[in-house]
């Protein structure tokens, strides 16, 4: 399901998300939730110890290079690959624009111009290295499981850091951002200064994610994958058992019809608009220069803008054409000519 909601700045009312298709349904959920309660958690805004704050743009690595992220990049630029001697030499990495950021609920979504289930063997278009999920013993399908290849949850090479969870818990809902340390700590943050004006919910403190403890959110609660599948939006109780088998058609189950669809709205749209994306400018420079084609599609018309060359991403084309989607409500949608 792709779930895009962007508003313009006077539809306070957050969009409702498209309805799931198919059958039977997932479980409820009361407050509280996996990762909060008592002396697990902390207050409303708390971040995990070294970890980063919205807005500040740290830097990770990937093939031997220090990249700058930031939650305002419009992502973008040069593709390049990792060189000989570095984990997933030959592989390439970069490029990948915010206005491509989102998946669906499927593992393995959200890489551009790439379908179909599981991460094995792809590329890093947004640099980060998709979630992972440890094997349990005779459950869920072979594509769900890649610790074998990006290693396990608390691997400190993953750019950004080991993966973390943060939760937001709502009367009816506990929803779960789990991604690297960077990541969470910063759309923490962000859902914060979003969320916090129109909806009534309880924020932990980021905890470190470990999918093999029973409390720990698993890949059939997932409901919405972002940025190449390297960060996932769980629901706590949602028990999505087309997600545990290896048929690509199974449809999604439905959500619970109790959910606290404004929070998930909210929470939804932050990511996509505040999740950290190396800027186009810190990656490696393509000799190539190329052309870059912006379609603003919106109804039954379409607006083509023709870039002169690459230059101009980091003139701030690529941001002041994201603002404009979001104040017109128009998606945008890029198409590099390379």
């Amino acid at each position: 399901m792709f779930i895009r909601l962007i508003t313009s700045p006077a539809d306070s009312a957050p969009k409702r998300l498209l309805p799931r298709k198919g059958g039977g349904g997932g479980g409820g959920h009361g407050s509280g939730g996996r990762g909060g309660g008592e002396g697990r958690g902390g207050s409303s805004g708390s971040a995990a110890k070294g970890s980063s704050s919205f807005g500040t743009s740290p830097s990770i690595k990937l093939g031997g290079k220090t990249l700058e992220t930031s939650p305002s990049s419009a992502g973008g630029g040069a593709k390049s690959v990792i060189p000989a001697g570095q984990p997933f030499s030959g592989r390439e990495f970069g490029g990948g624009m915010r206005a491509q950021v989102y998946g669906s609920s499927t593992y393995g979504s959200g890489y551009p111009g790439i379908s179909g289930r599981g991460v094995q063997g792809r590329g890093f278009p947004f640099v980060f290295y998709p979630v992972v999920f440890a094997p349990p013993i005779g459950v869920g399908g072979s594509y769900l499981y890649s610790e074998d290849e990006y290693g396990k949850a608390d691997n400190t090479s993953r750019p950004g850091g080991p993966l973390f969870q943060a939760s937001f818990s709502s009367p009816n809902s506990t929803f779960y951002i789990i991604a690297d340390n960077i990541t969470v700590s910063s759309l923490q943050s962000a859902v914060n200064n979003s969320c916090l004006k129109t909806n009534a919910f309880t924020v932990f403190a980021p905890l470190p994610y470990d999918s093999s403890n029973t409390p720990y959110p698993r890949p059939e609660e997932a409901i919405q994958y972002y940025r190449a599948s390297s960060v996932v939006l769980t629901l706590d109780g949602y028990n999505n058992t087309a997600a545990l088998g290896d048929n690509q058609s199974a449809l999604p189950l439905p959500l619970p019809p109790n959910v606290d669809i404004n929070l998930l709205a909210c929470v939804n749209r932050t990511i996509g608009t505040s999740v950290p994306l190396v800027s186009a400018a810190g990656l490696p420079s393509d000799p190539d220069t190329g052309n870059l084609f912006f379609t603003l599609l919106h109804g039954s018309y379409a607006v083509m803008i023709l870039s002169a060359t690459y230059f101009l991403v980091s003139l701030k084309l690529v941001p002041r054409l994201i603002k404009l989607s979001i104040e017109l409500d128009i998606p945008v949608i890029l198409y590099n000519s390379l």
